[in-house]
């Protein structure tokens, strides 16, 4: 039953993403190829981890899993300027959020460069997941950007609910907060690569919702 939730789960975050890329071109807004990167990366997570359904672990199944990490680090810092372009900050405010982006980026790689992988297993699906020896730092950087980034989403979507009168923003880090709460909640902390794609799934979804909005 995991495996093939994975699987849908992949689908329809690479659905999302062309649909995306589609409303990039034609309307060429930042906000929106910010979400398009940052659902392609979350497609080729769970598709990388979906693939741990039917692959056999070797050298391709690592290198996928290696760049994996390196999509989360690069491409998660995106949630700044998306929330920045979703309340219309000013010249200078999205100067100082790029800049703070760009550092975060650069953090981002340079955690899943020196994050060590092993092999794990649950359910029929394996995955490579950070091993004990990744140094401290890198461990810190990755909480980090999976936590410190969906708060500011959270209080962006906030304002954006009472001022554009749009829940959807709330919603996108709303609900991804809470799935990537519930496994450890629970007692089950190795679920939670599992019930944290709901919740990506649901972000990126209500992000779409939100683009869409702010099209009428």
């Amino acid at each position: 039953m995991i495996s093939i939730t994975i699987w849908v789960i992949a689908a329809l975050e690479f659905i999302l993403f062309l649909l995306m890329g589609k409303n990039y071109f034609g309307d060429k807004k930042p906000f929106l190829l910010c979400v398009a990167l940052i659902t392609f990366g979350l497609f080729f997570d769970a598709f990388g981890i979906s693939l741990g359904t039917i692959m056999k672990p070797g050298k391709l199944f690592s290198i996928m899993s290696k760049f994996r990490f390196i999509f989360h680090g690069l491409l998660i810092p995106l949630l700044f300027p998306i929330c920045a372009y979703a309340l219309k900050f000013k010249k200078k405010g999205m100067i100082i959020t790029w800049a703070v982006t760009g550092l975060l980026m650069a953090g981002g790689l340079a955690e899943a460069l020196a994050t060590d992988l092993e092999l794990v297993e649950l359910a029929g699906v394996n995955r490579m997941s950070s091993a004990s020896t990744t140094p401290k730092w890198a461990t810190m950087i990755s909480l980090g950007l999976s936590f410190g980034t969906v708060i500011p989403l959270m209080i962006s979507g906030i304002i954006a609910w009472i001022k554009q009168k749009k829940p959807s923003l709330f919603l996108a880090g709303f609900l991804m907060f809470i799935f990537a709460a519930i496994a450890p909640a629970i007692g089950h902390p190795e679920l939670t690569f599992f019930i944290t794609m709901f919740g990506e799934l649901f972000m990126v979804f209500f992000l779409f919702i939100y683009s869409k909005k702010s099209e009428d």
